[in-house]
């Protein structure tokens, strides 16, 4: 018996009959029907928008740390602000071969990649063609650190560093500009009058100006620009399984050390700068943190909305049609085929408008997704399951408050709901 019922519930939703009761009902109704689904389809749309601009926001920080890698430190130096231990205010601080023996030393369980860095300004030239392109002195291990990808060719060697070779690699920009639409691997440019040979080319998601970069072996610009084993910076990139806490703790140890080795004040935040990204990560977790939050709050607070909305025009639609119900009722039709029909038209209008609104939110974020960026907004959009996941709960909310004020008016004798005014 049990079974004949769910049978026969089952073979109701796909009854044609029923469907085509429903759109007369709908077509009949046309300013309640509107009424109603504008409120679900503007809920959704308020919900697509809001995820799309908070996701636009994630993005653009994702941009702005895409061209390093997010556990790298640079440390670069100064001019002592303070004096110190009987040496005056300043100093200028220069750092040297034996500061980057000191800090794999002392710090090696907490080192994954380490480079000292070389950086000058060199007019490059590749038959007639030339420009100024800052060129950097580096070891193999700097790659990882600007999270570059080699496109051709390889990176700088170990034995490019040991023989000091005049090789270099060059940004995919530099390659367009002096080479136009040829490869440039395996040719020479001339860079301030010494002849590199080309033997691989980058890209870099930090974008433009980060291809516009070339790297030659450490030792071969120090042998060139600084023969007394000075150097200009260290970038490295620490240990990843370090949290955010530990790392920044870890950077400032090694300020720390640095600043005892070169006798400078603790205090002095001008002689040795250290530029750890984990403190900037861990700013925009936070930031992003409390702005999930506020998405969330105003999301479920703009579902919170439609629902009350669609409970509303469900019991003032169930209520209006009283005198009608009792007349199906007094024509044979049962309380279960009532409240399914009252479901169904619920449904529907809930599921056509939550989608509307949802085909409008994204034709509406891909529209604005580039007139956007001078916000800081950058590309807008927002995850396919969680806007399905918000027009669902609407559709539940929709049955529900389909099926309370149904449930109620099918309850209802006949001649009492033909007397209803």
């Amino acid at each position: 018996m049990k079974k004949f019922k769910k049978k026969a519930t089952e073979k109701a939703m796909f009854d044609l009959d029923r469907w085509q009761e429903i759109f007369q009902t709908i077509s009949k109704n046309k300013l309640r029907t509107l009424l109603s689904g504008f409120t679900i389809a503007f809920a959704i749309l308020l919900f697509t928008l809001l995820f799309g601009i908070g996701n636009g926001l994630k993005h653009t920080f994702e941009k702005q740390f895409a061209g390093d890698s997010q556990n790298s430190i640079y440390i670069r130096s100064g001019n002592t602000t303070k004096p110190y231990k009987g040496l005056q205010s300043g100093r200028q601080i220069q750092f040297r071969n034996d500061d980057s023996k000191f800090i794999n030393e002392k710090f090696e369980d907490d080192i994954q990649f380490f480079s000292p860095n070389i950086e000058r300004f060199a007019q490059a030239s590749y038959k007639g063609e030339q420009n100024q392109y800052t060129v950097r002195g580096v070891y193999p291990d700097y790659l990882p650190l600007e999270s570059a990808v080699i496109e051709k060719g390889r990176f700088l060697s170990v034995l490019d560093i040991k023989n000091k070779v005049k090789a270099i690699a060059i940004g995919r920009l530099v390659e367009k500009d002096l080479f136009g639409n040829l490869s440039a691997l395996g040719k020479n440019i001339v860079l301030d009058g010494l002849s590199y040979k080309v033997v691989g080319v980058f890209s870099d998601p930090g974008g433009d100006n980060d291809e516009r970069f070339i790297y030659a072996p450490f030792t071969t610009l120090q042998g060139i620009y600084m023969p007394n084993d000075e150097l200009d910076r260290f970038g490295l990139t620490f240990n990843p399984k370090l949290s955010n806490d530990e790392a920044i703790a870890f950077s400032n140890l090694l300020t720390q050390v640095l600043k005892e080795k070169h006798k400078v004040d603790p205090r002095d935040q001008s002689a040795i700068r250290v530029q750890n990204y984990a403190e900037g990560a861990k700013n925009v977790q936070q930031f992003m943190g409390v702005l999930n939050i506020i998405i969330l709050f105003i999301g479920i607070g703009t579902l919170i909305a439609g629902v009350i909305g669609i409970s509303n025009i469900m019991v003032y639609i169930v209520k209006e049609r009283t005198k009608e119900l009792g007349i199906r009722k007094a024509l044979g039709a049962t309380p279960n085929s009532i409240i399914g029909m009252i479901m169904m038209e619920s449904i529907f209008i809930t599921a056509l408008a939550g989608y509307t609104g949802l085909l409008i939110g994204v034709f509406a974020l891909k529209g604005l997704g580039d007139s956007l960026e001078k916000y800081f907004i950058l590309n807008p959009s927002v995850e396919t399951y969680v806007v399905v996941g918000a027009t669902i709960v609407l559709i539940v909310a929709g049955t529900i408050a389909g099926y309370i004020p149904a449930k109620r008016a099918a309850s209802i004798k006949p001649i009492v709901a033909l007397n209803d005014e």
